[in-house]
Parts: structure tokens; sequence; C-alpha cells
């Protein structure tokens, strides 16, 4: 009796149990998109690219130019540095609908767009530019900007920014040196927005 009864009681603790773990594997958290690696982006002259693991949520330290766009809600970022001045980070979103992520990448469009003027007005003294490199025709498109920024008695710094879009996921590539737009390698950048974009998984 004792037995068929313990049996009894394990049969009924196992079909308690099963809906429940259906339901932690239904309500898992979403995997991270996909991300480029250090041989996406534009060769280093005399150094390789050096790659962090995919973190969830934003860098501690969020790019110039997008230091208030960028939602911490459905967030991954990844960064990338080499053994000289020149590094960069990948962010990529994830949002509720294409239309929100539509309009999110357009934001952040507008910023990049505006960051020369909106750093000079707060650093006299200082000079800014920026270039609008044209559009990319991968997945829903990206866009791909250059900005310089340079302060008396400092070294100028270069930033190339590829923000791109496929179905809900948005994503953002930022590369940044010491130099000037001239120094900027726009076509390997170009090259690395798009593989960007095509490497999501939205």
């Amino acid at each position: 009796m004792f037995r068929r009864t313990a049996a009894a009681l394990a049969a009924a603790a196992a079909l308690l149990l099963t809906p429940v773990l259906a339901t932690s594997a239904a309500t898992a958290a979403p995997a991270a998109p996909g991300f480029i690696d250090g041989t996406d982006l534009p060769p280093h002259p005399t150094s390789p690219w050096y790659a962090d693991e995919v973190v969830k949520g934003l860098p501690e330290f969020p790019p110039i130019c997008l230091e208030a766009g960028l939602p911490a809600s459905g967030s991954w970022h990844r960064r990338f540095g080499t053994e000289f001045d020149t590094g960069a980070v990948q962010i990529s979103v994830r949002s509720a609908t294409p239309a929100a992520a539509a309009k999110l990448a357009r934001t952040l469009e507008r910023q990049v767009a505006a960051c020369a003027a909106d750093w000079l007005r707060t650093r006299p003294g200082g000079t800014a530019s920026w270039e609008d490199y044209g559009t990319l025709p991968v997945e829903e498109g990206a866009h791909v900007y250059g900005v310089h920024t340079s302060l008396p008695e400092s070294e100028p710094g270069v930033h190339l920014f590829g923000i791109g879009r496929d179905g809900s996921t948005v994503t953002v590539v930022q590369w940044g040196q010491m130099g000037n737009l001239s120094d900027a390698p726009v076509a390997d950048f170009r090259r690395t927005t798009t593989t960007a974009v095509n490497k999501l998984n939205p």
C-alpha cells in the first residue's frame, strides 16, 4: 500500500511540475541579436581588433552623440579595442514593434546629424563638423555618418556611425580614433555597417 501511494504522489507531483517548467521555458529571456566580430571592423594598420563579450544593457559610457537617445530596455552591447587609440562599440536594441524600431532609428539619425552643432554649443573655442555618407540597401535600411570634434591644444577626434534596422531591431556601430574626417575609413565602415545589419536576428 505504501509503495503504491508513494508512486501515485510522485506521478501527481510530476504532472504539477510540468506546466511550471513549460512556463519557465516560454518566459526565458530572449537571446541577444547577432553582433559583428573584430574582423568585421575596418582593419587597423598595425593592430588586431579585440572584442569583449556581448553584454545585456547599455555600455557604461554611451557613444558620443548618442548619450541620451538609446533606451536601456531591450538593449545589448559589445565593445572593441586595439593596441592604439582606435576603438568601437556596437549597440543593438529590440523594440516592441517594427514601427517603434523605425521611430528609434530615425531619432538616432537626427541626433547624430545634429551632434556637431550640439557639441559646439557647450564647448566655446572648439571646432566640429559632420558628413552624411549616405544610406545602404540592407534589410530595412542603414545610414552612415561621420563627426569630427576638436578642442584647442587637444588632439582632434573622428567618429563614424552606422545606424541600421532589421524588423524590430535597431543596431548602431560607432568607430572612433584621433584624427580628421579625411582619415576615416569610410568605405570599409560602410561594409561594417552592412555586415552588422545582416547579422541581426530580429
